[in-house]
């Protein structure tokens, strides 16, 4: 158990949505997968700019703009160094994970057709099988999705096939399952799709907290991720493509601040990044993402790394001890979530009573329905995912209640 165990009081002391109730019980907030909280340090500085500098950028020349500008573009370059990016050019600010996809598949699909293929796994979020789905029906190119072994890892053996076999355009993979919490290998992805001259999109959006991202490292061709996962706003998040792929690709939406010149018989497109950003960027949401991503790093992401990871390791145990609970998956290496089912109780019905205890968990199909249904066939599942600010104490705590509540529930049938 690393420091965290010693900081956990001082730490939790940042988030002050932690401090309430929830049914007469301390909130345990255990639903980090799907958003996380904002510590005060990020309110304060969204606060902050709203009361002093707020003005739109790079678009007036008077003090207020100026300085919201210079704001803006820090937030690009703190967002540069966090995943280690070679430049902030390559820094696209989006409205999250799910936008910035959906501009990359877009901006993509020009360079496909019939005869090529877009692939894609089988444990993706929908954010990052839709867009690719569809893209592959309007352009009539191929749709393939790579299996998973038995344990919910992705089977490169067969991803290797197909890049061997098919003129495969661009991979999409999750860096972490949303479902499993399967830690995916981008890096050993990425070199074996570009000796066969593929690029590759990382979905981060469940890994930008409790990973290490580097871009450079990776040697992803572009990556995708939200700020509300990674204790910033809703509504803010980030595409970083290599500036060579930026350079190429035209822009997919239109209007204000991306362009250059414009005339009534032709226009003309700023350079990456801003030729991505029309109209008026969510500058707001970037300010305060640079400010999680301050905090996060003053915390140690190393050792946030670690403690959730350890916590994860932990509630996975746990749960072991409740009489028909059925974790999904046993990757080698799992991050950020659980999901499971439990028989004779519907994950509905169990986080809805969980809630009325103070606990937060998700239930549904975690937008994964493709990996539910069809390779794990269940249609729901709970999902508990713990954050750095949570105790093995809430753990235990979540864990006894759940026990009760199974036992409540199946009672009553």
């Amino acid at each position: 158990m690393n420091d965290f165990a010693d900081r956990i009081d001082a730490i939790r002391g940042d988030f002050p949505i932690l401090e309430q109730r929830i049914g007469g019980r301390p909130l345990i907030y255990l639903d980090n997968g799907a958003t996380t909280q904002m510590p005060d340090a990020v309110l304060d500085a969204l606060a902050a700019h709203y009361r002093t500098d707020n003005a739109n950028v790079h678009r007036g020349i008077h003090t207020l703009s100026e300085r919201s500008t210079a704001a803006f573009e820090r937030a690009r370059r703190t967002v540069q160094r966090f995943v280690n990016a070679a430049e902030s050019d390559e820094i696209v600010f989006t409205g999250g994970t799910t936008d910035a996809i959906n501009m990359a598949a877009r901006a993509w699909e020009e360079r496909v057709g019939p005869g090529s293929t877009i692939a894609v796994t089988a444990l993706e979020h929908h954010a990052n099988l839709v867009p690719w789905q569809q893209l592959c029906k309007r352009t009539g190119a191929r749709f393939e999705v790579i299996p998973l072994t038995p344990q919910g890892d992705i089977d490169l053996e067969a991803l290797e096939t197909v890049l061997r076999s098919q003129k495969v355009s661009l991979v999409a993979v999750a860096h972490v399952s949303n479902v499993l919490g399967s830690v995916n290998p981008v890096r050993e992805i990425a070199a074996m799709a570009h000796e066969r001259g593929t690029c590759v999109l990382v979905d981060a959006a469940q890994s930008v907290r409790h990973e290490i991202v580097n871009v450079q490292d990776a040697d992803c061709d572009f990556l995708c991720f939200s700020g509300h996962k990674m204790l910033g706003p809703a509504g803010i998040g980030v595409l970083y493509g290599k500036r060579e792929l930026l350079a190429e690709l035209s822009p997919v939406r239109f209007g204000g601040e991306m362009v250059d010149k414009v005339s009534f018989a032709e226009t003309t497109f700023e350079k990456p990044p801003l030729r991505f950003e029309a109209g008026t960027p969510n500058y707001p949401g970037a300010i305060a993402l640079a400010a999680a991503i301050g905090y996060i790093e003053s915390a140690g992401r190393d050792k946030i790394a670690s403690y959730e990871h350890e916590l994860t390791a932990y509630a996975e145990r746990a749960l072991g001890s409740i009489d028909g609970l059925h974790v999904l998956g046993d990757p080698a290496r799992r991050a950020g979530c659980l999901s499971f089912t439990v028989d004779d109780v519907h994950p509905f019905d169990l986080a809805t009573f969980m809630d009325k205890q103070g606990v937060a968990l998700r239930s549904g199909n975690q937008c994964a329905q493709p990996l539910l249904h069809e390779v794990y066939g269940v249609q729901n599942v709970t999902r508990l995912s713990p954050a750095f600010y949570n105790t093995h104490v809430e753990i235990d705590s979540c864990v006894e209640l759940l026990g009760r509540t199974v036992a409540l529930l199946r009672a009553a049938r």
